[in-house]
């Protein structure tokens, strides 16, 4: 790759969704008494979704020349609006009780098959992430196999398990064995989120809002860790899994830790005074499973972030903006990646923020190429000085 040449700009990370009468039309006539009645009474907490840039999420016209602008023509969609019946943002929202079940699952079904026809519209540019509900195993494989069926590339995404729902088991429980083997024989990505829902409810206190910002962080790293130690890779060695807007520079620390219970079991069959015996030693490092089987999604990377690709391997790292979302480096994407990745290498960074998603996700390189080579930042402009853009509150352009 030359200095001139432009790069396909693929982001790993983008959000949309479709606004409540969208939705509505994706509903079965029998839930549109209910969903009338639900929607009268929602009202939406979100500043990006009830402003004059909401359209963002779901304006083809828009969006596109949005993403040209700042130099990216491909995206891996996560949701973001408020699908039917739900309580709050699909992102953020908790896993549905027993009692809200059906109605959240029509909600989820009428959103995956919205994104099926709003990526259909542009599916060299778009990877939609359907999504699945772990609270009964064969919804989430019939789910699935429509999103796969309906090419919806990008996978599904799976929802955080709070510790507080004994009625949805944790990531590891072998319970979920068949939709896992779903998945690997469909070629299927599992995707799993920061948000994800897997912050415990703490109730109607002060504390609360400010607890759940402080321990998001823990909650959206648990997914990796309990797919790692569950033996689920082991079990199904052909499984990938994506974990995106989680940061990833506590990915090889982490990584170090459990390599070395994992040492310690092999070794002496303890780890302090708990004892383990042969039956509870995976065969391959926490560290192999995560090379073979694993990527990270990391947004908007501040230069710690982008230099622990290193560690956590250059081929599992993916860069994304979060578009359309406030601390997206839209749109000053170009800012964010000189900051970001200077200095390195024209073929390395092309694999950066382009080739290890259109890898793991499906996307042509070659039907990109003339989009990029009309919108795309070259490789000597990102090689420039870095220059703090003014008025954009991405972390991107504070965090160390």
């Amino acid at each position: 790759m030359t200095s001139s040449q432009r790069i396909v700009l693929i982001s790993a990370d983008c959000h949309a969704g479709g606004n409540h009468e969208q939705y509505r039309s994706y509903l079965e006539a029998e839930h549109l008494d209910a969903f009338d009645a639900w929607r009268d009474r929602y009202r939406n907490p979100f500043k990006d979704l009830t402003t004059g840039t909401r359209d963002r999420n779901w304006d083809d016209e828009r969006r596109i020349a949005d993403l040209e602008a700042d130099g990216i023509v491909g995206e891996v969609v996560f949701p973001n609006t408020i699908p039917p019946f739900f309580p709050t943002g699909a992102v953020i929202a908790r896993p549905p009780q027993p009692d809200e079940y059906a109605l959240r699952l029509v909600g989820i079904r009428a959103h995956n098959r919205w994104l099926a026809d709003w990526c259909s519209a542009y599916p060299e540019r778009r990877a939609g992430i359907g999504q699945v509900f772990l609270v009964d195993v064969d919804d989430a494989i019939a789910d699935v196999r429509w999103c796969h069926e309906h090419g919806l590339r990008g996978g599904v995404l799976v929802h955080q398990v709070p510790d507080d729902m004994p009625h949805i088991k944790p990531l590891y429980a072998t319970e979920y064995d068949p939709l896992w083997a779903v998945c690997e024989e469909l070629g299927v990505v599992v995707n799993a989120h920061s948000g994800g829902g897997g912050v415990p409810d703490y109730g109607p206190y002060q504390a609360a809002g400010v607890l759940w910002v402080a321990e998001q962080s823990f909650y959206a790293r648990r997914p990796l860790m309990h797919l790692l130690v569950g033996g689920v890779f082991e079990r199904f060695p052909r499984l990938r899994f994506a974990l995106t807007e989680a940061g990833g520079s506590w990915i090889p620390p982490m990584l170090a830790s459990l390599d070395a219970f994992h040492a310690q079991m092999a070794h002496t069959g303890r780890i302090g005074e708990l004892k383990y015996g042969p039956e509870d030693l995976l065969p391959m490092k926490p560290s192999e499973y995560f090379a073979r089987n694993c990527w990270v999604g990391v947004s908007f990377p501040s230069p710690v972030e982008a230099a622990a690709r290193e560690s956590i391997g250059v081929d599992r790292f993916m860069w994304g903006s979060d578009y359309p979302h406030d601390e997206s480096t839209f749109p000053d994407t170009r800012a964010g990646l000189r900051r970001a990745f200077a200095g390195v290498g024209a073929g390395e960074l092309q694999q950066l923020v382009g080739g290890n998603a259109a890898a793991l996700y499906g996307f042509d390189l070659d039907a990109l190429r003339p989009i990029a080579d009309r919108v795309g930042p070259t490789y000597e402009e990102l090689q420039q000085p870095y220059v703090k853009p003014d008025g954009n509150r991405s972390p991107a352009f504070s965090r160390p």
